[in-house]
């Protein structure tokens, strides 16, 4: 994507008891696409936030959080974007009494291109993409989780290529979108180095040994010249590639959005850049196994955002403007809903207010933010809103839903917990006033929830260059 009236109910208040998400599984599957799952609700435990809420820690920054947060475990991934575009990738303990917040980060010269990626994690690795939408060239990079050393990293030259979008993790199988460079699909598990093919295990042995053998040749530098002995980094390690599956779109599509993967399916929303007259503008559905066009069909205005997918249903959002706080007046938006296996629209709806993230979706309903200010609600079946609420300040973010409460951060840098069944405001969090964070800025990435807690970074873009401060937060119970 291009960075750059309270509770007015309109259908039965009954039909809002089923808003709450299915319970989840005991155990934790993992943050394997964007915002958690296909459904997008930036939470996959089942648990609510607090109740009341209060800010445990907050770590201050003059970096640009501009992606959603990934939670794993005792771990919070954010990606940072500093002075000139460099972006620092951060490991967070999530832990209130952490002796250190920051566990471990990567920059230049291992990270390339800026990147505005939220990672997936699954089960020791994480995986996420760089590169912006001004940019050419990125990389697909694995790191462990928990040192961040890397595994594997996948280049992706070209005009306009950039992996803006979250990877999606299906079985061993990474699908991420590549601007120009369409859609993409690797093995994760099998990777070529000097045209060897071999499996993980294979490929972490000659890392480690490598590592082992730069930290051997480290300590006997420090020993004999401790001015000029340099540490091991990352860039002295080989550079694995996975093994490319399939491509698809190539230089016909641009696909700045997450793709969003069910079952034997691939969604994917592609859009049309006007300045560059290049892209189609419409959602795709592919072939799993082999990147074939199941269905294609038309869109009105950019879905940036992505699809979500609950059960049959895909909802696609659209805006007329991307990430530009400057070109909220007059935004327009839409949301469109289509039969997962033949493709037929389901309903469309327009909207006075451009839709630049994606819906989150329970199994009865979509709610979505908009530029207007307001959280909407609609019936996934038939496309009838079932509440609205007006916050009164732009919204750029993603819902995070879950038991029955949505959780949005607008451009005010205000976090608010919203009720679904009746639309009323349960909290609201200032960042900017907030004692533990005194930080204004502007909530570009989606609240994220894990354990209970509200994971929420925020940025200063429209500061000129200023410097001012930013924050990554953790709320949970007072």
């Amino acid at each position: 994507m291009r960075v750059a009236g309270n509770g007015l109910l309109c259908c039965l208040l009954g039909a809002l008891g089923v808003l709450a998400v299915r319970p989840a599984a005991a155990a934790d599957p993992g943050w394997t696409m964007y915002r958690g799952n296909a459904q997008r609700t930036g939470n996959v435990d089942g648990k609510p936030g607090p109740a009341n809420p209060a800010v445990l820690w907050a770590y201050h920054s003059k970096e640009h959080f501009i992606a959603s947060p990934t939670p794993a475990g005792d771990r919070v991934f954010f990606t940072g974007l500093g002075p000139f575009n460099v972006s620092t990738f951060y490991c967070f303990a999530t832990d209130p009494k952490a002796e250190a917040r920051t566990l471990w980060t990567k920059t230049t010269p291992f990270i390339k291109m800026p990147s505005v990626s939220s990672p997936a994690v699954v089960g020791d690795k994480l995986i996420f993409g760089d590169g912006m939408h001004q940019t050419d060239g990125a990389t697909l990079y694995c790191l462990s989780l928990a040192t961040g050393r890397p595994l594997w990293q996948l280049p992706v030259p070209g005009e306009l290529v950039h992996l803006e979008g979250s990877p999606t993790v299906v079985d061993g199988r990474v699908y991420l979108g590549g601007g120009n460079a369409g859609v993409l699909c690797v093995d994760m598990n099998r990777v070529t180095l000097e045209g060897k093919e071999m499996d993980l295990p294979a490929i972490q042995k000659i890392l480690d040994q490598k590592w082992a053998a730069l930290q051997t040749k480290y300590e006997a530098d420090k020993k004999k010249d401790p001015t000029f002995a340099v540490p091991p980094s990352d860039d002295q390690l080989p550079k694995p590639a996975p093994v490319l599956l399939w491509e698809a779109g190539k230089d016909k599509w641009h696909v700045d959005a997450p793709v969003t993967v069910v079952g034997d399916r691939v969604l994917v929303a592609s859009a049309f850049l006007d300045k560059e007259q290049l892209g189609d503008r419409a959602l795709f559905c592919l072939d799993a196994k082999t990147g074939d066009i199941v269905w294609r069909k038309p869109l009105k205005i950019n879905p940036w955002g992505g699809p979500s997918v609950a059960g049959k249903t895909v909802v696609v959002s659209g805006s007329t403007i991307g990430l530009d706080p400057k070109a909220v007046k007059g935004a327009r938006g839409e949301l469109t809903a289509f039969d997962l296996d033949k493709g037929d629209e389901k309903w469309h709806k327009e909207i006075k207010g451009g839709v630049v993230s994606c819906a989150a979706l329970t199994a009865d309903a979509a709610v979505v933010t908009a530029t207007d200010g307001n959280v909407r609600v609609f019936s996934l079946a038939t496309g009838d809103r079932l509440g609205n609420l007006d916050l009164k300040t732009p919204i750029f973010a993603p819902p995070a839903v879950v038991g029955g409460v949505a959780y949005v951060g607008d451009l005010g840098g205000v976090v608010h917990a919203i009720n679904l069944a009746d639309m009323s405001e349960k909290w609201k969090l200032d960042l900017a006033t907030d004692p533990a964070v005194k930080a204004p800025g502007m909530i570009y990435g989606g609240p994220s929830l894990q354990g209970g807690r509200v994971y929420v970074g925020t940025c200063n873009l429209a500061d000129n260059g200023k410097g001012t401060p930013t924050a990554v937060v953790c709320i949970g119970e007072k």
